[in-house]
């Protein structure tokens, strides 16, 4: 079902862009797909966290409160004089911890993840509306900004990161035994514990490594501005969501991929810029934004029902 899913998802995709290069052929230019990428590619680096967390049968709504604290820390590190290199780290420590709380009331407490991660997200947001007071973290250094690089450089530096950790992912989640334990603890998280698997430790480290994604994409959009907002984020979690959904993952967990993560991404974030150029006003983005996440939805519930009809059992594979 998953590759079938990938398929659509491509398939939508090259429909959207055969409709693009009729009617609209200013869509391609190469200042467009740049600034698309860069609007979006934070979006992709919380969805690969999103995607383990999915697949474990978990869900996060805390991400963009996170975001928004990450980038916060990112931020007060550069001005303060914190070198590069050791704000990534307390940047991505912050996320990680974020991530690990979360997880280990989910995990050991054995709250649910939904009542945890939105207890999380306000609390977060509330908090550092009270640090900062509302105010935006500014003057970043020049050293901060772009990484230091060109703003022409950037861009390929951080499709260069993106790709890598894509990549290493799908391929990590077909050959790494570890990966196994996530898609088995949310296949049947009782089975799964039965077989050996310490699912409470799988919980747990999908967070934290859900926490350490939101992280990397806050820092890396940091980057790009001279100073950061201390509200960014907001709705972050529902594109998020929305992404890893439409690409293939059941919400219920135990299946779902990378590339159809990104293939998700790709989708979502095509729809308001393509609307633009079309000359349909921009307020329909949202509406087709959950027509599109119906839809999936719809089509896996009918496909598992059209299972159970035949008197089958659905098993979600193994990546």
């Amino acid at each position: 079902m998953t590759r079938r899913r990938e398929l659509t998802i491509g398939v939508a995709i090259v429909a959207l862009y055969a409709v693009l290069a009729i009617a609209a052929p200013g869509f391609f230019t190469r200042g467009n797909f740049i600034d698309l990428f860069l609007g979006n590619f934070p979006v992709l680096l919380a969805a690969m966290g999103a995607t383990v967390v999915i697949l474990a049968g978990e869900i996060d709504i805390s991400i963009g409160s996170v975001f928004a604290m990450c980038g916060v820390v990112s931020g007060a590190c550069a001005v303060t004089g914190v070198p590069l290199a050791a704000t990534f780290a307390i940047t991505c420590a912050a996320g990680a911890a974020a991530g690990a709380m979360n997880g280990a009331l989910v995990a050991y407490a054995g709250l649910p993840s939904i009542v945890v991660t939105l207890a999380s997200m306000v609390a977060v947001r509330e908090a550092l509306r009270w640090v900062t007071q509302g105010a935006w973290i500014q003057d970043l250094p020049a050293s901060f900004q772009w990484l230091g690089l060109s703003q022409g450089a950037y861009p390929f530096v951080a499709a260069g990161v993106t790709l890598a950790l894509q990549g290493v992912l799908a391929w990590s989640s077909r050959h790494v035994s570890a990966f196994r334990s996530i898609y088995a603890t949310g296949s049947d998280t009782e089975a799964a514990r039965l077989a050996g698997i310490d699912t409470a430790r799988v919980k747990w480290a999908v967070f934290t490594a859900a926490g350490a994604f939101v992280a990397l994409a806050a820092f890396m959009n940091a980057v790009r501005f001279n100073q950061v907002p201390s509200n960014a984020g907001i709705g972050l979690e529902m594109k998020v969501i929305a992404a890893v959904v439409v690409g293939g993952a059941a919400i219920g967990g135990g299946r779902g991929s990378f590339g159809g993560t990104l293939l998700g991404v790709i989708l979502l974030a095509s729809v308001g810029p393509a609307l633009v150029f079309l000359g349909v006003t921009s307020y329909w983005e949202r509406a087709l934004h959950g027509a599109i996440v119906l839809a999936a939805v719809t089509i896996d519930a009918l496909a598992a029902r059209r299972s159970r009809a035949r008197g089958t059992v659905v098993l979600r594979p193994a990546p």
